[in-house]
């Protein structure tokens, strides 16, 4: 009988989750669950072990936790939770401290306080039981991560000094103390706006950290603030939210919310009354070819957790489009992982049917980066990636926008002129695209294949930093 240890990789939020258990006693731990958690269950059968305990690092910013939903759905688990740095929940739990042990067989965990992204993060310490001065891997959380760490600002400015300096000596202290040859799991992989620059890589060592991580090289607190708030990424607006919903307690929903199918005729009145926000999750090239006006493109990619994080409010209503009805609970479940579950319903059929009903299409254009550069001064040049992507090199003559603050910043814009939307690949540039339509803009296209295509084509580039 052996140790089950196992990485459950959620795309677009980049959340990385793990099942710890044993199979000779038949038990499980779920560490950091999203919402939508038939995934640990089904895992927990395959491994032939019960879920009877779920840890969380910290409370969360970046997603709606899945512990209640888990906990609820698994009778024989409990949810334990930190109690260090003054942290307080809304809901039922277990409490744990620096220093508590768990067995699971052969396997110690031992919990350790890990504050710096948050004050109540903890950590969780592997090691075979009859040894447990020598670990053998640690559960990072959010403190530690593949060629970064753990943003210190999620709080507000008032905490982040305070933050910072608590993230410094949890590095310092605790990471760069343990030998090189313990492994590193962390909470987030790649494109997870909870730390700077995360590498591509979902596990790593200690003794490759301690040499390569820049945020290991500092010996000073100082220093360090001036790094890691300085290079912290911007931060999405629905971060805040999900810190509150997940101390409060997520609402336990049982089951997928229901989503009723509205046909051509009835979705029309639903949007002329206001019903809801528009969603087209089609790709970037069916929502230019034709859309209903005023729709809003987040396409039906992992990315839209995020996306959908960033630009709609919650409170309202969603009114579907889907690529296809078949993908209903796919695109529910991206939504719900980022604390939406309002719908007013989805147009069944899609815009084939609307479309044979005879009803209004727009459209967006799209550009290739041949035409645009052909197109010169005449073409106004939008870039809608983050800050740090701009800093990296641009399109020549390019205005930087980033994609949330477009609507408010598109007022500095000539509505007149043409105007081309790019970002790296084009997904964001359609979103792009869909808000400065819905703003009034006439004569906006998007840009397939964006910054990838330009650079590959040998395009000039401007303002590239080194």
């Amino acid at each position: 009988m052996a140790l089950i240890f196992e990485r459950i990789q959620t795309g677009g939020i980049a959340v990385l989750s793990y099942l710890i258990g044993d199979d000779s006693d038949g038990v499980a731990a779920i560490v950091d669950p999203t919402w939508d958690i038939d995934k640990y269950i089904e895992m927990a059968r395959r491994k032939n072990v019960t879920i009877t305990h779920i840890f969380e690092t910290h409370i969360h910013a970046d997603l709606v936790s899945g512990a209640r939903e888990l906990c609820a759905r698994t009778a024989s688990a409990n949810i334990f939770l930190s109690q260090e740095g003054g942290a307080q929940y809304g809901f039922e739990h277990q409490k744990i401290r620096d220093g508590d042990r768990f067995e699971f067989g052969t396997t110690l965990i031992t919990v350790k306080h890990t504050p710096g992204h948050t004050p109540e993060h903890v950590s969780f310490l592997l090691a075979e039981r009859s040894h447990p001065e020598t670990p053998w891997g640690v559960l990072t959380g959010d403190s530690l991560f593949v060629s970064s760490a753990g943003r210190p600002d999620l709080l507000g400015e008032g905490e982040s000094k305070k933050l910072a300096e608590q993230q410094f000596h949890t590095l310092r202290d605790f990471y760069k103390a343990l030998p090189d040859g313990v492994l590193i799991y962390p909470a987030h992989g790649a494109g997870s706006p909870c730390g700077a620059d995360i590498g591509d890589r979902l596990e790593s060592s200690i003794g490759y950290e301690r040499r390569h991580n820049a945020f290991l090289q500092f010996e000073d607190v100082a220093s360090f603030t001036d790094y890691a708030l300085s290079t912290a990424p911007p931060v999405p607006h629905y971060y805040p939210l999900m810190k509150q919903v997940n101390a409060r307690g997520p609402e336990i929903l049982g089951n997928l919310p229901c989503v009723p199918g509205l046909p051509p005729k009835a979705f029309k009145q639903a949007v002329r009354d206001g019903a809801g926000v528009v969603v087209d999750t089609r790709s970037m090239l069916g929502f230019g070819g034709g859309h209903i006006k005023g729709a809003l493109n987040i396409g039906g990619s992992p990315m839209l957790s995020i996306w959908a994080g960033w630009l709609l409010d919650p409170e309202k209503p969603i009114l579907l489009v889907l690529e296809s009805d078949t993908r209903l609970e796919e695109v529910v479940k991206l939504f719900l992982r980022t604390g939406y579950t309002r719908f007013a319903g989805y147009l069944v059929g899609g815009m084939v049917a609307w479309n044979n009903a005879g009803f209004r299409l727009d459209k967006v254009g799209q550009m290739t980066v041949h035409e645009v550069r052909e197109s010169g001064d005449a073409l106004q040049v939008i870039d809608v990636r983050a800050p740090d992507e701009w800093k990296g090199g641009h399109v020549p003559g390019a205005r930087h926008m980033f994609l949330p603050e477009l609507r408010e910043k598109a007022a500095e814009l000539d509505h007149s002129r043409p105007t081309a939307v790019y970002c790296d690949s084009g997904y964001r540039a359609s979103i792009g695209t869909s808000i400065l339509q819905k703003l009034g803009f006439s004569q906006v296209y998007n840009i397939p294949g964006s910054w990838q295509a330009w650079t590959k084509a040998g395009f000039r580039v401007e303002g590239k930093e080194t």
